[in-house]
């Protein structure tokens, strides 16, 4: 039997908003998704982001990423609470839960994320040409309007949020 992905997953999102605000961090992402090995009900928590003063500073932000601890707390609390509220996964019998980070090549989501990780190389890609090209890569340097800046090398990329269609940080080492 498919489950009702409207029913099921705005039930799951406040059960698991719920515990992850617990722990001190928040949801980013759920997804319940048929796969080869059954429905795998994936739950991307996060940090939640610094005060809108912290990220108008100008400064770039350092953050600890998620843990394996923090997910398999996350985890065991939202897997207890799923055996014991039926309501919660309605219509879906088995299943796999995976609890995550959003990793270091994380998705940008909107203008917060532009400024959150201000200083951080991120590669962007929009649906329409913009300076006759569609795939950028470079530094975060914010946002100025609706444009996120992205500088590569001396360059600064003036991008409209409207037109973005991916984006996601790079992995630096």
């Amino acid at each position: 039997m498919q489950p009702n992905q409207e029913l099921v997953t705005p039930r799951l999102r406040q059960a698991a908003g719920r515990i992850a605000a617990s722990h001190g961090l928040e949801v980013f992402e759920i997804q319940l998704r048929r796969e080869p090995v059954g429905w795998v009900l994936r739950v991307t928590i996060d940090r939640p982001a610094p005060p809108d003063e912290v990220l108008d500073s100008g400064a770039a932000i350092e953050e600890e990423p998620i843990g394996i601890e923090e997910c398999q707390r996350v985890s065991e609390d939202l897997s207890a609470l799923i055996d014991v509220d039926d309501a919660l996964t309605e219509g879906l019998s088995e299943f796999t839960l995976e609890v995550s980070s959003p990793g270091l090549d994380r998705p940008l989501r909107g203008e917060r994320d532009y400024r959150r990780f201000r200083g951080r190389l991120a590669k962007i890609v929009t649906a329409e040409p913009v300076e006759g090209q569609v795939h950028f890569f470079g530094r975060l340097a914010g946002l100025e309007g609706d444009e996120v800046l992205l500088q590569e090398g001396r360059r600064t990329h003036r991008v409209p949020l409207r037109v973005i269609s991916r984006a996601r940080l790079e992995v630096e080492f």
